[in-house]
């Protein structure tokens, strides 16, 4: 039988080298005092914990037979021992290759009591846009027995409910999970995933109507996405809804791969978009400069979801404060270490959105800000 310490506890004496398994009357019983209770860290982890209590006598007199079979399946805490505790471990998934999100989840976690290295190790896998690795990835996180798996993208998202049922799941950072069938609802989500939700219907037509404002005679829009991104289909349709009621026109472009993002450029060019859109995932994470550069040299006004675009030379975002997202992905992970079940926290979406605005990119696209839109930005790069 294999005896290990629990996640977050202080272990014993090494018991599987010890005499008191092989022993009939366990070795010295003194030391182990009596069963006083159970508890259960992380969830799912069952751990018989002894302590020293004011009763002896309990273990002297149990018989072998009936101390394996208490056991059975249990993890055996010995705390008066001073072996060093083992760390959490956590995975992440990322359907990308970016880093972008690790700062404000690690700072996150360290401000809750979690150091990289001392109580958690963290497995980061990077699928670079592969689903075939995210498949892989996902399963070699089971396979090491993390204690909860954090996704980043909707692909990710997937890969984790499809390969484990009982490893707890946080949504980083996903698109539509009840509309993709990941969770039964966003109060309740049932089974083992939660985490952030980034739906949110009104920003697509927020998006346009600012859009507009940069010139009264905008009504031709395209939109750039990844259409092999099952979360993303949701948001091109939210989108195409709010052009319809904005009585503007929609062109989509959904490139998978750097051939079909080629074609698309010359498609957008005979297409003459006044301002393109860009959704917000690994796909375009990875080709942004290209992107950039496309829009930026043919002087097609962009808008973007996330701020990092625009601090990398896009003209301007709106939407959530994804460093925002991600802290709040590491609350999650605490709540869960501590023994919350994922059914029970309801999904989370962001309330707070940042418009963002780059000067200097507006300069070079012989675009004026207006000032009135200028007014409402949260951030104006210059």
């Amino acid at each position: 039988m294999r005896i290990e310490a629990p996640r977050g506890e202080l272990s014993g004496l090494d018991v599987a080298s010890s005499h008191f398994i092989t022993q009939p009357d366990f070795g010295p019983t003194s030391m182990l005092g009596r069963l006083c209770g159970i508890s259960h860290s992380p969830p799912g982890r069952k751990m018989v914990v002894f302590r020293r209590c004011t009763k002896p006598g309990l273990m002297g007199h149990m018989r072998r037979r009936d101390f394996i079979t208490l056991l059975g399946g249990a993890v055996v805490v010995w705390p008066f021992a001073a072996r060093a505790q083992q760390p959490f471990r956590i995975g992440l998934l990322n359907t990308g290759t970016g880093t972008f999100f690790i700062p404000p989840f690690m700072r996150k976690l360290e401000e809750l009591g979690y150091l990289e290295g001392k109580n958690i190790l963290v497995e980061r896998k990077f699928a670079e846009g592969s689903s075939e690795r995210l498949k892989e990835f996902a399963a070699e996180l089971v396979r090491q027995h993390v204690d909860v798996i954090v996704t980043i993208g909707t692909p990710a998202g997937f890969a984790a409910k499809q390969a484990t049922s009982t490893i707890p799941i946080v949504f980083g950072a996903i698109s539509d999970p009840v509309g993709l069938g990941l969770v039964t609802s966003l109060a309740r989500p049932g089974a083992n995933a939660t985490g952030n939700s980034l739906m949110a219907p009104e920003l697509s037509a927020k998006r346009l109507e600012i859009l507009r404002t940069l010139a009264p005679g905008i009504s031709r829009f395209a939109i750039l996405w990844d259409s092999s991104n099952p979360g993303m289909a949701e948001r091109v349709r939210e989108t195409e809804i709010a052009a319809d009621l904005s009585h503007v026109q929609l062109h989509t472009v959904g490139p998978r791969n750097l051939d079909e993002l080629e074609a698309a450029f010359a498609e957008l060019l005979n297409e003459r978009p006044d301002a393109l859109l860009v959704t917000t995932e690994a796909f375009t994470r990875q080709h942004l400069a290209r992107i950039l550069d496309f829009a930026n040299r043919n002087k097609i006004p962009a808008m973007f979801e996330d701020s990092s675009y625009v601090e990398a030379g896009g003209l301007m975002s709106y939407g959530p404060n994804y460093e925002e997202v991600f802290r709040t992905a590491a609350v999650f992970v605490d709540k869960i270490l501590k023994g919350a079940k994922p059914a029970d926290l309801p999904i989370e979406q962001p309330i707070k959105f940042q418009l963002v605005i780059n000067l200097k990119t507006a300069k070079a696209l012989a675009l004026e800000i207006p000032p009135t839109l200028l007014a409402r930005a949260d951030q104006v790069i210059e």
